[in-house]
Formats: structure tokens, C-alpha cells, sequence
């Protein structure tokens, strides 16, 4: 449910950071027999970034692991930086405080596992997937409709463009 509170955090956003596995794709990892990694994105997720850019808003990932995979996916979708290989989130985030120069209350970070909690706890919008961890649930103040790769991102992209009356500005384009 959408209240108040979740609607001022969402006010706040300046900043949007994202997980892969688990929340920009379902988590499933599919290797090919010549050692290829595959992972399903979802387009409407991909577009509510687009969205988020025109209105201003900055993206940025933060995942464990390290691929090529998310390298074209940040680059395809604009995501100002891609921190990959980050076992310990914090230091990622740490280094986005500094380099984007926002306050912790001002990001939104979605996550779905227990590598997320210490940056959920940090941020002013913390947000878990229906598929999250129990205890990623307990840290976050909103859980998506939406699963993690089927459109929890984009969720969450209208949910903050609309609270910061910035839908009009980004989809207008669109709605001719």
C-alpha cells in the first residue's frame, strides 16, 4: 500500500540504485555450453530508467558480480555508473555519495537479498521485490506489486516520477 510516508520518500529521489539479479532480472542465471552468461531484463523496466532521465533523476547499479552482460545493459539504458564486483555494497554506495553528491535520504536503492540490507538501512526510500529475503522485506519501507525482473523497477520509476509531479515531463513525449 502506498501512504503517505512512502509517498514523501518517493518525493525526495534524486538518485535511483539498482541490483541486478533479483531485481532488474528474476534471478536466474542461465549459462550456455560455451560458458555464456544469459540474463532476462525487462523492457518496461528498462523504459521507467528512461523515463526516470528525462525527469532528471540519475540510475546506478551496484551488483556482486561482475558482467559483461551488465556493462551493455548500464550502457544500453543510460545508467550513469555500473559498480560491479562489490561483495561489500557499502563501499559502492560510499563512493556514490561522493561522486554524485547526494544525501543518503535522497536515493532510493532496491534490493532483494541480505547483501542489500546495509545499504537499504542507509538510504531515505528503501525498497524490497515480492521475491526478497524476509529480512530485506523487514529493512525496507516499501515492497513492490511487481517481481524482480517482471517490472518492480518500473514500479518504482512511475511510483517516484509521479510523486515528484514529473510524470507529465518525462512521458509526454509518448502521450501525443
Amino acid at each position: 500500500m502506498i501512504t503517505q510516508d512512502i509517498l514523501g520518500r518517493a518525493e525526495r529521489v534524486k538518485l535511483v540504485i539498482l541490483d541486478i539479479d533479483g531485481v532488474m532480472t528474476d534471478g536466474r542465471i542461465i549459462y550456455s555450453i560455451y560458458g555464456d552468461e544469459l540474463k532476462f531484463f525487462d523492457v518496461q523496466d528498462g523504459f521507467g530508467i528512461t523515463l526516470l532521465h528525462r525527469a532528471g533523476i540519475k540510475t546506478v547499479i551496484i551488483t556482486a558480480k561482475k558482467s559483461r552482460i551488465v556493462k551493455l545493459r548500464a550502457r544500453d539504458m543510460k545508467v550513469a555508473k555500473a559498480y560491479q564486483g562489490y561483495i561489500d555494497k557499502l563501499i559502492a554506495f560510499n563512493k556514490i555519495l561522493k561522486r554524485f553528491r547526494v544525501k543518503p535520504e535522497e536515493i532510493c536503492f532496491i534490493g532483494d537479498d541480505i547483501i542489500d540490507i546495509s545499504v537499504l538501512r542507509r538510504v531515505g526510500f528503501a525498497v524490497a521485490v515480492p521475491n526478497a529475503m524476509d529480512e530485506v522485506k523487514a529493512a525496507s519501507h516499501y515492497t513492490t506489486s511487481k517481481m524482480g525482473g517482471r517490472g518492480a523497477v518500473r514500479e518504482i520509476c512511475d511510483l517516484i516520477l509521479k510523486s515528484q509531479n514529473k510524470w507529465d515531463l518525462a512521458a509526454s513525449k509518448y502521450l501525443k
